[in-house]
This record gives structure tokens, C-alpha cells and sequence, in this order.
């Protein structure tokens, strides 16, 4: 998608501190990080928001979730991580192009909103 920052970040025409990629997902730094390690994993196939996942892409879902944890072992995460997904407006989804949060390094707090 030609306006989407993470579209362009997976072509190349943004710079980025990558953490992981192959030929299907990227993952990278977040520019703004909520956590002491903020990672944002994201498939390269544009998908808005998780509400656009359907059979014809949710095999990509599930291979970001085979690769979160080789992620979390090469940033030994070793005293475990948070996942989370924004999906809409309310919920604070600033790109609309799925990712997934990693959020790790610290005891999180126990409240999610």
C-alpha cells in the first residue's frame, strides 16, 4: 500500500533497526518504545488490522507467532515477554497495518489498558 510507513519500511524506502526478517515478516525496533526492549513484528503482505485477517491470509498470523519466540531467544528474553495487537481507533492502532508488540526487559504492570 503506497501511504503505509510500514509497507515502506518493508520495501526499504524508510530506514529501520531491524531485528528479523525473511521473506515473509519483518521485525524491528520501535521508534517510541513503551518497554526497555519494544519490538514490532509485522508480516510483509499489507493486512490493515487483525479484523482483515481471513482464510486467504491467516497463515501469516500464525507464522509470526512460530518466529516471536526465535525472536525473544536472540534478544534473550529469557524472564518472558508480552505480546499485544491494537486493532482500530480505540484501541490506539496508529498504523493501520497489522504488528504485534513485544514488550520486554522490565516487570510489566498487570493492568492491559
Amino acid at each position: 500500500m503506497a501511504d503505509c510507513i510500514f509497507c515502506k519500511i518493508v520495501e526499504g524506502s524508510l530506514p529501520s533497526k531491524k531485528v528479523y526478517e525473511d521473506d515473509k515478516i519483518l521485525a524491528i525496533y520501535d521508534l517510541e518504545p513503551q518497554a526497555p526492549v519494544h519490538i514490532l513484528v509485522m508480516p510483509k503482505q499489507h493486512i490493515c488490522c487483525a479484523d482483515a485477517i481471513d482464510e486467504s491470509n491467516c497463515d501469516i498470523v500464525s507464522y509470526i507467532f512460530t518466529k516471536i519466540p526465535v525472536i525473544a531467544k536472540k534478544l534473550e528474553l529469557t524472564n518472558g515477554y508480552r505480546i499485544v495487537n491494537n486493532c482500530g481507533d480505540d484501541a490506539r492502532q496508529s498504523v493501520k497495518h497489522i504488528h504485534f508488540h513485544i514488550l520486554a526487559g522490565k516487570l510489566l504492570s498487570e493492568k492491559m489498558a
